[in-house]
């Protein structure tokens, strides 16, 4: 019986501590430097949040405004309650102009629902097209239909971009990234979807671990993501959300 209880103890003990992981909240700033016309871009990135409340000290404690706030998919799902939809773009909308790629689970609200709350709070749907940031330079945040539905294009979402224009490109599912390279020319990709793995031993997990790093020649963001799908634990795979400053000098 001793036994059995110092094995409970430490089972609930390891539950409890990714339980505590998984509602950690980090921001990770990222520098990505680009020619053109001197002026610095802020993008702030956040991507999965799925069941989570946004922390509100975390949202406060940002300095600044941004030019664009990216919402990169599964920002709610089945188990969402609505109200917690609008408590969560309360936060985020106010740190600027803010803008929502579709993920895998966001249509379990119900699409027209979904797409009214958005509306209610001024974000903009961005799913195979791209929108020009109103700033000195010429960037576009472009971004494809998720993947799950079969009705992405990558060519609507380049289609406006000109050829010396700047581009962040955006895709829940970082999986195609590889087919946009081979094709399109982006500064910046984007992805979360893959939750780091979520729950990994050591090096292992069913995904890889998140990273920023250059990939065939461009800087290439792929988000452990902010919340959590099916259990609210993590280990290995610490929630986050991204800042990222764009620099841009003379060319």
């Amino acid at each position: 019986m001793i036994y059995i209880g110092l094995f409970l103890l430490i089972v609930i003990t390891f539950l409890l501590y990714m339980w505590k992981v998984a509602h950690e909240n980090n921001v990770l700033h990222h520098q990505l430097s680009l020619k053109g016309e001197q002026e610095t871009i802020r993008l702030f990135f956040i991507s999965d949040t799925h069941l989570r409340k946004i922390n509100r000290p975390m949202i406060e404690r940002l300095s600044g405004t941004f030019d664009a706030v990216i919402i990169g998919g599964d920002f709610a799902d089945s188990r969402t309650p609505i109200q917690r939809i609008h408590d969560n773009l309360d936060l985020l909308t106010p740190l600027g102009p803010t803008y929502f790629v579709w993920g895998n689970n966001d249509r379990e609200v119900g699409e027209e629902q979904f797409r009214d709350i958005l509306q209610q709070h001024n974000v903009k749907i961005i799913a195979n097209d791209a929108i020009l940031l109103p700033n000195k330079n010429r960037l576009w945040i472009s971004a494809i239909e998720d993947t799950s539905t079969m009705q992405y294009s990558f060519d609507a979402a380049f289609e406006k971009v000109g050829e010396d224009d700047l581009v962040v490109f955006i895709s829940h599912n970082p999986g195609v990234f590889a087919r946009v390279r081979a094709k399109f020319r982006a500064d910046l990709m984007i992805g979360g979807h893959l939750h780091g793995g979520q729950i990994r031993v050591g090096p292992y997990g069913v995904h890889p671990l998140g990273s920023y790093r250059e990939r065939e020649g461009v800087m290439t963001l792929v988000s452990n993501g902010y919340g959590t799908t099916l259990l609210p634990f993590r280990l290995g795979a610490k929630p986050e959300c991204h800042i990222i400053d764009i620099d841009i000098s003379g060319k």
